[in-house]
């Protein structure tokens, strides 16, 4: 966020029921997608962490301007649009959230691996869902995110190509998370993924002294800690879901963008000296 000048006056201009969610007295925040959303491997192994949904949370809260917020994590490992909607997890567990105030959907991995006819369908389905989430949350501000940089620029490219186009053509805010988390990566390709790599994959003299990060049957770390062992095997760093530094920066990125829309849409005004 930009900020200007040395002091700063907050004003704000609140319309208590505009700003006032129906749960909690706090504006309710959905994040709907895949495992790159929930980091369930990062839940895992660093549980005291702030994961994505707090790193929204405490962002926003440094804006004092800002009113309170909830964001609720919604996302689950290896789930796609279509199977959101078929499988009855979206009636069971999303449609009845109480008091939701923004819904930010970042789908399209797994769609693309798991959907038939990607091309046709993917688009669809994120209508359908644009359309359900209209019915269940009538006031809600709909967010379409891009993916993060996970497959090769062209399949990237690819899903990319539909959120932008549905998003256009439902009229729901486009928000490109994507090209943050890419120029992130100009530092290092490898700095915002965590390393999984199978255990039988690992040489057999090391097996043992690796016990402190083995996982089920693979070797699980959040950093490059290990690098210096494994760095050469193949594929040691082919997980590309992102690390706690990964959700560091989609957070941070997600803050951003939302700040100036909660100011907009709920009459907060920030008058600077």
């Amino acid at each position: 966020m930009h900020r200007f000048g040395s002091f700063f006056i907050v004003c704000c201009i609140l319309a208590p029921q505009a700003v006032r969610a129906e749960h909690e007295g706090k504006l309710q925040i959905l994040l709907l997608g895949d495992s790159t959303t929930i980091g369930s491997v990062c839940r895992k192994e660093e549980p005291k962490s702030r994961h994505l949904e707090d790193v929204i949370r405490t962002l926003l809260a440094t804006d004092a301007d800002l009113p309170p917020t909830n964001v609720i994590n919604q996302g689950r490992d290896g789930e796609f649009v279509h199977g959101l909607l078929a499988n009855g997890r979206y009636d069971k567990e999303i449609a009845k959230l109480p008091g939701i105030d923004y819904v930010l959907i970042r789908y399209g991995l797994n769609d693309r691996a798991r959907r038939e006819n990607f091309d046709v369908n993917f688009p669809k389905d994120l209508v359908e869902l644009i359309a359900r989430v209209r019915k269940d949350f009538p006031k809600a501000t709909i967010v379409l995110m891009t993916i993060i940089p996970y497959m090769s620029p062209e399949a990237d490219a690819q899903i990319n190509g539909h959120i932008k186009t549905v998003a256009d053509a439902e009229k729901v805010i486009h928000f490109d998370v994507y090209a943050r988390y890419k120029s992130e990566l100009a530092s290092g390709v490898n700095m915002l993924n965590y390393r999984r790599y199978p255990l039988a994959k690992i040489p057999e003299n090391r097996k043992k002294w690796v016990e402190p990060y083995i996982r089920g049957d693979s070797v699980v770390v959040m950093d490059n800690r290990l690098d210096a062992h494994f760095r050469d095997l193949p594929g040691w760093f082919g997980d590309r879901h992102p690390s706690p530094a990964g959700y560091h920066v989609i957070g941070d990125e997600t803050a951003k963008f939302l700040a100036p829309l909660i100011r907009e849409k709920h009459g907060v005004t920030k008058i600077a000296k």
